[in-house]
């Protein structure tokens, strides 16, 4: 199938859609950087790199697209919907402009008329109400309107943990697809937990390398490296009775309890944030091992490497050996696996 992609970040979503029978050949994705590694990886698609609502870009994209669109994939930003952002609630939502640009895919889709269409975001994206036609609508409710004399419309939330993913991340998926066609549910498979995915890597400290490309552990400041020395595996540090977070003057930290905190071993990962580097931020921190002198091993965020094994990307995925470590960990914060991508769109025709 032929296919395009908008709000295609580094294009991590679209990792193994070629093993199921997609070439996408033409993207959009606005930030340079995101769309620069875009094109490292398909060096066969055209990024286009801009705005689509440009119209200049918007009609780029179009133009080099055919006429017979087989598929599109569309991850529009979420920030704004993500009650990890900043914007919290739904008055706040409905002013970030980023949440308008859905209607970007719409007027694609009346365009292009692609045969099955998949549109993915994070679950609050189902309960947003955006202007249409003098009301106050939801997305489902709009694509109703729009396609459904021509497409089945299907909406639902998928934990990607269920889908062979080592993480537990949901998200919100639409498929379309035209009358006739068919489009099946992957099947759920059996968790994958942290210990099975990276515990074969060696254990490494903050600041140290290994030999295994990407496998390096960011610098951390000793305060929070020995909190974390002496928290054990799915602990936060603000449970220790010694070694707990303080400021300088000795005050207690005021945080969550998410904070700070080892993830567990035998468990899928909690959701990966784009705020990975941080030992400070949430349930981002290695599980690490009990030592012999009481304290734990890893204290320090997970690597690059780890991350993308927990995103369900490939331990020899082929970025440019030059990729700035901040921009993975950005793209694998904000990325919907691509594992659970596959699984979805495999089912195609099934």
């Amino acid at each position: 199938m032929v296919g395009a992609s908008l709000f295609s970040s580094a294009g991590i979503a679209e990792t193994y859609l070629e093993d199921v029978g997609v070439n996408i050949i033409a993207a959009n994705e606005l930030i340079k950087e995101r769309a620069d590694l875009y094109q490292s990886l398909y060096p066969n698609s055209k990024m286009i790199a801009g705005s689509i609502l440009d119209d200049n870009i918007f009609n780029s994209i179009v133009k080099n697209t055919p006429k017979k669109l087989d598929f599109l994939i569309a991850s529009p930003p979420c920030q704004g919907m993500s009650v990890a952002g900043k914007n919290r609630n739904l008055e706040q939502m409905l002013s970030d402009e980023r949440n308008y640009l859905v209607f970007k895919i719409i007027d694609f889709i009346k365009l292009k008329s692609p045969d099955f269409v998949l549109i993915e975001n994070v679950p609050t994206f189902f309960k947003m109400e955006l202007p249409f036609q003098n009301k106050q609508l939801k997305i489902i409710d709009i694509l109703s309107i729009l396609f459904k004399s021509k497409y089945n419309i299907e909406a639902e939330v998928y934990d990607a943990s269920e889908y062979g993913v080592p993480q537990r991340r949901t998200r919100a998926i639409i498929k379309l697809y035209k009358k006739g066609n068919k489009w099946g549910v992957p099947s759920t498979e059996k968790l994958i937990t942290v210990e099975d995915a990276i515990g074969h890597l060696p254990s490494i400290e903050a600041g140290q390398t290994s030999d295994i490309k990407w496998h390096f552990a960011r610098k951390h400041s000793e305060s929070h490296i020995e909190w974390m020395r002496h928290t054990p595996t799915g602990k936060s540090a603000f449970e220790n009775k010694e070694h707990f977070p303080v400021k300088p003057n000795g005050e207690i930290i005021k945080s969550y309890m998410t904070t700070y905190r080892r993830i567990k071993w035998y468990e899928p990962a909690p959701t990966i944030t784009m705020r990975n580097d941080a030992i400070s931020s949430q349930l981002n921190v290695h599980p690490g091992r009990a030592l012999k002198n009481g304290k734990y091993s890893d204290a320090r965020v997970l690597t690059p490497l780890e991350l993308m094994i927990l995103s369900s990307l490939p331990e020899n995925w082929a970025i440019p050996e030059n990729t700035n470590e901040l921009l993975i960990r950005k793209c694998v914060g904000e990325c919907i696996p691509p594992l659970l991508i596959k699984n979805i769109v495999a089912q195609i025709n099934n």
